[in-house]
C-alpha cells in the first residue's frame, strides 16, 4: 500500500487499493487491533482538537483506519460528529497538500508521498473548470473557476466575501487566487468525506467495535460542544437570534418563550446582567428590577442552575425558529451555530460588540436587522 494512499486516504485510487487488496473489513476489526486503536484516535481527535491526531508509521494501518474510523462515526451516528470528523480530515489533507504544494514549487519535485495541484484537480474533476490565468508578468497566481462549480464548492463558507454578489463574476467563471483555490479544494474533500455519512453498518462489525464506539460517545457526552464563548458579534448570530435582538431594539414585546431564549443565549456568550438589561431598555414595558432579576436567574446568579438557550428543535416548536440557512440545517443548537460561525470567521470579523464606544447599542440594532 503506497504511503500517498495512507496520507490522503479520502482519494479513489485509496479506495481501490483498499478494494483491490481485497481488505475484509469485518476481519480487520476483529484481529487488527492496531487498525481499530487509530481509527478510533482518529474520531477522538477530531473532536478533541479539530485534526485526526498522529498519522501511524505504517501505511497500510494509516489507511486502514479511514475506513474504520468512517464506520465508528456511523455506530455514533450523531450529525455533530459528522461534521466535526469531516472538518478535521478535510483540514489535515489541506494542511498537508498545501505543504506539498509548496514543495513541489521550491523543489520542483514532487515526493511519491505528495500530490500537485493538477491531481488534486483531476481527483475532483476539475480540471476543466479551472483556468489559470495568471498574467506573464505577475507573481500572484490567478485562476479562473467555473461558476457552477464554484457555487458548489463555497456553498458552506459562511463569510461573505464567498457570496457570489460579492465576486467579480466574468464570462461564466470567478477568478480566483491560489489560496482561495486550496480553500475551495478543502471544501471538496470535506464534502466527500462527509458524503453517505452515517451508513448503515453490518452487525458483524458493530459488533466488534461496540467499545470503541462507546468510549467515543462517552468523549462526546463529556465534551463541551457549546463551549465556553465571550465573544458578542450579532453578525454572526444564528438566524433566530437575529430576530429576537432585532424585536428588542424595536422595542417591541416578546413572549415569555422568546424572551428566555435570547436571554439565555446572551448569557451564553458572555453578556453580563448590566449589559442584557441595558438592551431591554428601550422596550416601554421595561422594569429594570424584573428584568434584571429575570436574567440574573437565567444565567444561574440567582438560581442553582444557568439555563441553556433552547435547542432548534424547542425555537422551532414554539414559533422562534425563523430564516433558516443552510447551516441551519446541519445544527442541532443555536449555540452550535454560534461556535460553528466563530470559528470560520476571519480576525477583522471578529470585533466584539461590547468594545464598541456609546454608540454601540446603534450598531448593534444595525447588525441584528442585516
Amino acid at each position: 500500500m503506497q504511503r500517498l494512499h495512507a496520507r490522503y486516504p479520502f482519494l479513489e485510487a485509496a479506495r481501490d487499493t483498499v478494494a483491490t487488496e481485497t481488505v475484509d473489513l469485518a476481519t480487520v476489526v476483529e484481529q487488527d487491533r492496531a487498525v481499530v486503536d487509530r481509527a478510533r484516535q482518529r474520531v477522538i481527535a477530531a473532536l478533541d482538537d479539530g485534526t485526526v491526531g498522529d498519522a501511524h508509521r505504517d501505511p497500510r494501518i494509516e489507511l486502514l483506519s479511514y475506513p474504520v474510523a468512517r464506520v465508528l462515526v456511523s455506530m455514533v451516528d450523531e450529525r455533530v460528529l459528522v461534521r466535526k470528523y469531516a472538518r478535521a480530515e478535510s483540514a489535515t489533507a489541506y494542511e498537508r497538500f498545501t505543504t506539498d504544494l509548496e514543495d513541489t514549487t521550491e523543489l520542483k519535485s514532487v515526493e511519491t508521498t505528495g500530490l500537485d495541484l493538477d491531481e488534486l484537480l483531476a481527483e475532483f474533476d476539475l480540471e476543466d473548470a479551472v483556468e489559470d490565468v495568471t498574467p506573464i508578468e505577475s507573481d500572484d497566481t490567478t485562476y479562473r473557476i467555473d461558476v457552477g462549480q464554484y457555487l458548489l464548492l463555497a456553498e458552506d463558507l459562511y463569510d461573505d466575501r464567498w457570496r457570489l454578489v460579492n465576486q467579480p463574476l466574468n464570462r461564466g467563471a470567478v477568478p480566483v487566487s491560489e489560496a482561495d483555490l486550496l480553500t475551495l479544494l478543502r471544501e471538496a474533500i470535506r464534502s466527500r468525506i462527509d458524503e453517505g455519512l452515517p451508513f448503515d453498518v453490518p452487525e458483524t462489525i458493530a459488533a466488534s467495535l461496540e467499545a470503541d464506539a462507546e468510549e467515543i460517545r462517552d468523549v462526546l457526552a463529556d465534551l463541551d460542544l457549546t463551549r465556553e464563548i465571550d465573544t458578542v458579534v450579532p453578525d454572526l448570530f444564528p438566524p433566530c437570534m437575529k430576530a429576537l435582538l432585532d424585536q428588542i431594539q424595536k422595542g417591541e414585546h416578546l413572549p415569555h418563550h422568546s424572551r428566555f431564549a435570547i436571554t439565555a443565549f446572551l448569557t451564553s456568550i458572555g453578556m453580563s446582567t448590566d449589559d442584557i438589561v441595558d438592551l431591554y431598555r428601550v422596550n416601554s414595558s421595561f422594569g429594570e428590577e424584573m428584568t434584571r432579576y429575570q436574567t440574573d436567574h437565567i444565567g444561574g446568579e440567582t438560581s442553582p442552575t444557568e439555563y441553556s438557550p433552547p435547542s432548534c428543535a424547542t425555537m422551532q416548536s414554539y414559533g422562534d425558529c425563523v430564516n433558516k440557512d443552510d447551516l441551519c440545517e446541519q445544527i442541532p443548537h443555536p449555540m452550535a451555530y454560534y461556535e460553528e460561525r466563530i470559528d470560520d470567521a476571519d480576525d477583522d470579523e471578529l470585533e466584539d460588540w461590547r468594545g464598541n464606544d456609546d454608540d454601540g447599542e446603534e450598531e448593534t440594532a444595525s447588525a441584528s436587522s442585516e
